[in-house]
């Protein structure tokens, strides 16, 4: 295997070891970039100089005798919601397109302490609104499997920045499957962690979301590479009130996972909500079946969950308040009225986020929360008695760029709605931590699989994650 789609935990092994010397390594992932970013489109800014600079700083460090945890590691930054400061930060808008960072997220600050080098910032739909890449500032990302197809939203650049060897860890943001829906497209790994565990960081708006459903989280090729970021990022920053203690650290789990036959997994095909593929629930019920083979048990489970209708529009009071308080924080803090100063220029479906947003009563938002709560208790006595819960991601596999979301799925009708395409958006409603995983191919197309538990059970949920890895036999489309 080459150096591009190394492992995080053997790159930085291998720098801290003196095997590989850090400004190769991110000088030969700089020449990846530089080959494949016109066939993904997954970059808005290569950071050359800089990397370098910060590359032969690790060197200076790791000579001094620092234990970095990330020595070395090429990571890429989703250009939404970390910042680095003095990097182009344009959040997929064409009236930021020039704007430029003052200050620097608290979770690049941790993990360039750790020693990982930032080598560029990823395509993201503008303030990463929608379920697939693609921005009039940028365009749109593909998937490597298939760079026609698009790598899914809001992560799409950093998850085919990683499927496609451009970087080894990437970060990712996830209101309704942000960090799922690309994960599942470009075929990698991403945790949604439980609120609060990875802190969000607004001077602005500290308080947004009284009843919150964006995280940040980390997006990498393998389990135990993700969870040695989860460990960097994970853990309470003063700017962040509802973030909390790190209770464990994370790495032990993915690397010394369950075997199969200690493994007890209750499944669903659809959420008893969704239609979804035949064919994508075969990718996933192969995944399944492999690791029966190997031990596993696996017991299909019913979610008593609410009236579909009553959750998505309890997830649309949600999602769009949202969108209208982060376009006020971003008028907030660059002292402009976006939509009246540049309303061509904004999307049209985000202004009707907007606009929608700033409509809602706040007493119907409230009461928004009763079918979340019915929902996490569904969730939590599907859970019981079983190590996680698993379904697929997506209800098909990845679209064109241009493709609308089926108006039929499995013979069901879906109205053409984002929220009939991603299993992902209603554990953003219950604040359960999820981990997506590849399955099977459909076509030689990925398909994902949500591995769900109880809050702050993301040591379990990453040793089931491993534990399917290791059976998987998965395999990047190297080019």
């Amino acid at each position: 295997m080459s150096l591009h789609y190394a492992s995080a935990v053997d790159v930085a092994d291998g720098v801290r070891s003196g095997e590989y010397d850090p400004v190769d390594v991110v000088e030969t992932f700089l020449e990846r970039i530089d080959d494949r970013n016109d066939v993904t489109n997954a970059f808005v800014t290569v950071l050359r100089e800089d990397a370098r600079e910060r590359a032969a700083a690790v060197r200076e460090r790791i000579e001094a005798g620092e234990d970095l945890p990330l020595a070395g590691v090429p990571v890429a930054m989703k250009d939404l919601h970390e910042s680095k400061a003095g990097v182009r930060h344009t959040m997929g808008l064409e009236p930021l397109s020039d704007d430029v960072a003052e200050t620097t997220s608290v979770t690049i600050e941790r993990l360039e302490a750790a020693g990982a080098v930032v080598v560029g910032t990823t395509n993201t739909p503008e303030l990463g609104y929608s379920v697939r890449t693609d921005n009039e500032l940028q365009g749109p990302t593909g998937t490597p499997f298939d760079p026609e197809r698009n790598a899914g939203g809001s992560s799409g650049g950093s998850a085919a920045a990683l499927a496609d060897g451009c970087c080894a860890l990437a970060t990712g943001s996830d209101v309704g499957g942000s960090l799922r829906n690309p994960a599942s497209c470009c075929g990698v790994v991403s945790v949604k962690p439980s609120f609060g565990l990875v802190p969000r960081g607004s001077r602005v708006n500290g308080y947004r979301g009284h009843t919150p459903v964006r995280v940040l989280g980390p997006m990498a090729r393998d389990v135990e590479s993700l969870a040695l970021m989860l460990d960097v990022i994970a853990g309470p920053d003063a700017i962040d009130p509802f973030s909390v203690p790190t209770p464990t650290t994370y790495r032990p789990a993915a690397a010394d996972p369950p075997t199969p036959d200690e493994l007890t997994l209750a499944y669903s095909p659809d959420l008893d909500v969704f239609a979804v593929e035949e064919s994508v629930r075969a990718a996933v019920e192969g995944t399944l079946s492999d690791l029966e083979s190997a031990g596993a048990t696996v017991e299909e489970v019913s979610i008593d969950a609410p009236d579909s209708g009553d959750l998505t529009h309890a997830y649309s009071l949600a999602v769009t308040t949202f969108f209208a308080t982060a376009v006020s924080e971003l008028e907030a803090e660059r002292d402009v009225d976006l939509l009246a100063d540049y309303g061509e220029e904004i999307p049209s479906g985000l202004r009707t986020f907007v606009s929608m947003g700033r409509s809602h009563d706040a007493a119907d938002y409230a009461t928004a929360d009763f079918p979340r709560t019915d929902l996490y208790h569904a969730v939590e006595e599907a859970l019981s008695g079983y190590d996680a819960l698993v379904c697929p991601t997506l209800a098909t596999p990845p679209l064109t760029h241009d493709e609308p979301i089926p108006p039929q799925i499995d013979g069901e009708p879906t109205g053409g709605v984002p929220t009939a395409w991603t299993l992902a958006w209603p554990f953003n409603m219950t604040g359960h931590p999820v981990v997506n995983v590849p399955a099977e191919t459909v076509d030689g197309l990925p398909v994902g699989m949500q591995v769900v538990g109880p809050t702050f059970s993301e040591p379990r949920l990453l040793g089931v994650a491993a534990a399917v890895e290791a059976t998987s036999g998965w395999e990047y489309p190297e080019a």
